[in-house]
């Protein structure tokens, strides 16, 4: 009952200034229950900054091209524009992806590209009902997944860019297309159930069920909660039947279903079972958090769940499943601790999964990586020890297609409409906004801030005219003095479930400044080593790298394409931190700042941000399969180590090689 009742304070928190107004923005129609937030139309919010640089790159490298570096798939053979070639989830995968980074940079080459899948796909609907490819072709051509039209997986994916589509153009055709394929589902399911061709509809059912919601929202249609009740009772349930606990253990759920399937409790709150499925959902999430998680927010999978050691792997899929999964709890719930969540991936896991150009990217990641090279590692699945090369296709092509999500709706959940006419900052990076609040009147705010290498944040808020309307601002729970002010005068922090209310008229021209100020934290992991946090930022061992280029040959390439990337570095890395009590923290962690934040950020030579700190090196810790061996127990009783050095630390987003979960080095007492 205590999570739930943390949601029911942001409800009634979120209400308290209405003023008995329709909403500008619709929430839920009855009988699903109204969200704490609601999403504005895509294209409403911008990027700026090192945010936009980051969607730029996205546009000039794979994700603007993949159609030209992928052809095989991605090309004019694909399924989902009439072709004979592939038809399963990759060319949805990419377009789920591209659309949002178009509509959000309003880039008319991507939105063309988006276009031709689009216009196929609203053309390939049968009298029925049925979309999509339709003929199977065998599985003849390595690489190539074209034998199982019927499945109801890929659907579920372009569902969701039809979704985003209609956000942001209003095309009146998407209504009608998917009014008649949603009764297609109603009449066919209980005869060939989600899972009737493949597992995989099982377990992401709640792609799904998200859609069928939001067009009940607009229609109104019934039938469309008869099909929910269908499409929830044939998904895996992954809380109340599943034992969380044992999943480190018994290696049954894989990883990226546990990331995609992990909203599904949320979306179905909106109809039923509220209460219980949120209290679940959050017990759950937080199992995963201490059996499974890492400092950078991920867990481990590398296929199957595979516990918190951390030189086990966290796919590149798994990274922005969890992402949108958790937008789309923190909008259903208004729970606090899922945008603390978003950050702590967004800031770290994902930009350290995919190289500056926006090229390359791994397959997994490990969170102590000291090389990048091939070779077996402790993983589910090895690939013939190319799973943590940087390359175009190696592991499985899976995330080559699906990593285009994640920054392009971390920037569509930056900011949130509230039912009380209000805009919500939820999650904060250099952005802008328009939208409609009060009486309707259309408001601009720019959020100019190098966050989250900086602890400041301004808000220039510019109304067409003066219009009262309340703003929401999310105080992370990780900053003890925060403090906000307009046009310089003070705000009372006054906050319920981490978020602040100020409800004012606002004029042209006013200015909201916030400050976090960040200290350094220590964290503890597995086998109780230590990481170091600051703000919402991870910290991690500096590393010089060397990157080398080399062909894939044989059967490598044929499956991985035709070359990847390693990266070695001859930086000693068996370092175990200097044990510190918490007053003695700010001595030992020396933090130094750059002037200017680069427009990118994301690498070791352009951190904006390091801490120096002692260390001693544990001459006992070394490579095992090329990479760190078990971590040392930290604090050890006879544990060897050599003489106190000082040692780099720079924001984990930025490293390719790194140590993040140290060893602790001190006095052993016994208890």
């Amino acid at each position: 009952m205590k999570n739930y009742c943390v949601i029911l304070v942001c409800l009634v928190y979120l209400s308290s200034c209405w003023q008995n107004q329709e909403s500008i923005y619709a929430n839920n129609r009855s009988p699903l229950s109204p969200n704490a937030f609601i999403e504005l139309p895509l294209g409403a919010i911008q990027a700026q900054g090192w945010l936009e640089e980051r969607l730029i790159r996205q546009k000039n490298g794979l994700t603007g091209h993949l159609d030209e570096m992928y052809p095989l798939v991605m090309g004019e053979t694909n399924g989902w524009l009439g072709g004979d070639g592939d038809q399963w989830e990759r060319g949805p995968y990419w377009i789920d992806g591209l659309l949002p980074l178009a509509y959000i940079l309003n880039d008319s080459a991507s939105k063309q590209k988006v276009q031709r899948w689009i216009e196929w796909t609203l053309n390939s609907q049968r009298d029925d009902g049925y979309f999509g490819p339709q003929t199977a072709y065998p599985n003849d051509i390595p690489g190539v997944q074209r034998d199982n039209p019927e499945d109801w997986w890929p659907k579920m994916v372009m569902l969701k860019v039809l979704q985003q589509y209609y956000s942001a153009t209003n095309d009146e055709r998407v209504i009608p297309f998917m009014t008649k394929y949603f009764h297609y589902q109603l009449k066919e399911l209980p005869s060939k159930p989600l899972d009737f061709k493949t597992f995989w509809p099982r377990y992401r059912g709640g792609d799904n069920l998200m859609v069928v919601l939001w067009l009940y929202n607009i229609t109104g249609d019934k039938d469309l909660l008869k099909l929910a009740d269908i499409i929830y009772q044939q998904t895996f349930d992954f809380f109340t039947t599943f034992n969380t606990k044992n999943w480190w253990a018994t290696g049954n759920m894989h990883c990226v279903n546990l990331a995609q399937g992990l909203k599904t409790p949320a979306i179905y709150a909106q109809y039923k079972n509220k209460e219980s499925n949120l209290e679940t959902l959050k017990s759950g999430f937080n199992d995963i958090k201490t059996f499974l998680g890492y400092p950078h927010g991920g867990f481990g999978g590398d296929e199957a769940i595979h516990g918190n050691n951390p030189t086990q792997g966290t796919e590149l899929c798994t990274i922005v499943e969890y992402m949108f999964s958790l937008e789309k709890m923190l909008q259903i719930s208004g729970d606090a601790d899922y945008a603390e969540h978003i950050e702590r991936l967004a800031f770290n896991a994902l930009p350290a999964q995919s190289d500056d150009d926006y090229m390359n990217r791994q397959y997994f990641q490990q969170t102590n990586q000291v090389c990048v090279t091939k070779h077996d590692r402790n993983f589910d699945t090895n690939h013939a020890g190319n799973d943590i090369l940087f390359g175009l296709l190696n592991g499985y092509p899976c995330c080559t297609a699906n990593m285009h999500q994640g920054y392009p709706k971390f920037v569509q959940n930056l900011w949130y409409a509230t039912s009380d006419n209000g805009l919500a900052a939820l999650l904060f990076s250099p952005s802008g906004v328009t939208a409609k609040v009060g009486d309707g009147t259309v408001v601009s705010i720019t959020e100019k801030t190098d966050y989250p290498f900086s602890e400041t944040i301004s808000l220039s808020v510019n109304p067409q005219r003066k219009v009262a309307f309340p703003l929401y601002l999310r105080i992370p729970s990780w900053c003890k003095n925060p403090s906000v002010s307009i046009n310089t005068a003070p705000v009372d922090l006054k906050t319920a479930n981490g978020l602040l209310c100020i409800n004012r008229t606002w004029n042209e021209g006013d200015m909201v400044e916030i400050t976090f100020p960040m200290e350094i934290r220590i964290s503890r992991w597995y086998e109780r080593s230590a990481a170091v946090e600051r703000g919402p930022l991870v910290y991690a061992l500096k590393m010089n790298e060397r990157w080398s280029n080399k062909p894939f040959v044989g059967e490598d390439a044929k499956w991985h394409g035709t070359n990847y990337w390693e990266v070695t570095s001859k930086t000693p890395w068996n370092y175990g931190l200097v044990e510190c009590p918490d007053e003695k923290i700010a001595e030992q962690y020396r933090v130094t700042q750059k002037e200017e934040v680069p427009l990118f950020p994301w690498n070791s030579t352009n951190a904006p941000v390091q801490i120096k700190t002692m260390a001693k090196r544990l001459p006992h810790w070394r490579l095992y399969n090329e990479s760190a061996g078990p971590v040392p127990y930290s604090i050890a009783y006879g544990m060897p180590y050599a003489e106190t050095d000082f040692i780099t630390l720079i924001p984990y987003g930025c490293t390719k090689l790194r140590i993040t979960e140290f060893p602790v080095v001190g006095k052993h007492v016994a208890k």
